[in-house]
């Protein structure tokens, strides 16, 4: 079976995720941490603002602000980030610089059939997944669901077969963008009419009332909610943690439509001529802007 067909209502084929932004309370630390364990360049310094990514693709931006507190336990909010690795290889030697330099922080790892995925926390609590993808042609898709699961993946056997000694120095050299981003939500019916429904979204998997991924052009998911640790969760106060989520279209013409779809289901929105931004049911912040702009 092949991915969902494209309708008219959904957005484009060609959808990326942007930089995801971050609210932090140690901006010199947290700018280390993803640099020198991450391996992630400082693109630009503006202000209280870092941007790290690779080459000219911007991966996470930290926003130094101090003045805000920890969400509670059960809060909505990040789930993680999940950088997108072109290669084992480049993925392995970014795996070796956190069991290098920051093994506690490391969490666990899953081969999702999909892909083969490593995941570890921040120094403030943001879960960040590392993560590389098969080819298309090996994901299985029924009924217009894509086939994932969460198998054993050793990260040591992952290392001893695919780390190249010799990228170790140059690991920060190599592409990386944000593959998907996964958010705590409160519930997953919710996230359905919002993210599917009204932004356009195909819903790709899910997991009954706990997890829903969703997805443009048949990717396996660009976005993923779930209610793990967030089950009932209400809306946001301004915390640390998530920002901001971007989303990336080819053309202007998406953004108008997708602005006048949400518009119509009456989602305020904040349009500038160039990026359209709004808030989810829990007031996540999501920027929709022309992709290169």
């Amino acid at each position: 079976m092949t991915a969902p067909a494209t309708r008219p209502d959904r957005l484009a084929a060609d959808t990326a995720m942007g930089p995801v932004t971050l609210d932090v309370a140690d901006l010199e630390g947290m700018t280390a941490f993803y640099r020198d364990v991450i391996t992630l360049q400082v693109i630009a310094e503006e202000g209280p603002v870092v941007t790290l990514g690779r080459g000219s693709t911007p991966i996470v931006l930290l926003r130094h602000s101090p003045q805000l507190r920890h969400a509670a336990p059960g809060s909505a909010g990040l789930f993680h980030t999940a950088i997108l690795f072109p290669t084992q290889a480049e993925l392995a030697a970014v795996l070796a610089s956190v069991a290098q330099k920051a093994p506690r922080q490391f969490t666990g790892s899953a081969d999702h059939l999909v892909s083969q995925a490593f995941y570890l926390d921040d120094p403030e609590g943001n879960g960040i997944e590392l993560y590389w993808d098969r080819d298309r042609t090996q994901w299985s898709w029924v009924h217009g669901r894509v086939e994932m699961a969460t198998l054993y993946l050793d990260p040591q056997d992952f290392l001893r077969e695919h780390l190249d000694p010799g990228m170790l120095e140059t690991a920060g050299e190599g592409d990386a963008v944000v593959g998907h981003v996964h958010l705590s939500v409160g519930d997953t019916r919710t996230a359905r009419e919002f993210y599917v429904d009204r932004l356009g979204f195909d819903t790709t998997a899910e997991l009954g009332n706990q997890a829903l991924f969703v997805s443009a052009g048949g990717y396996h998911h660009h976005m993923a909610m779930n209610v793990w640790n967030s089950r009932g969760a209400g809306r946001r106060f301004p915390t640390l943690g998530l920002g901001q989520v971007e989303i990336e279209l080819p053309t202007g013409d998406d953004v108008g439509e997708l602005t006048e779809r949400m518009r119509h289901f009456g989602v305020r929105s904040a349009d500038d001529g160039r990026t359209v931004t709004f808030q989810d049911p829990w007031a996540n912040t999501i920027k929709v802007l022309v992709a290169g702009s």
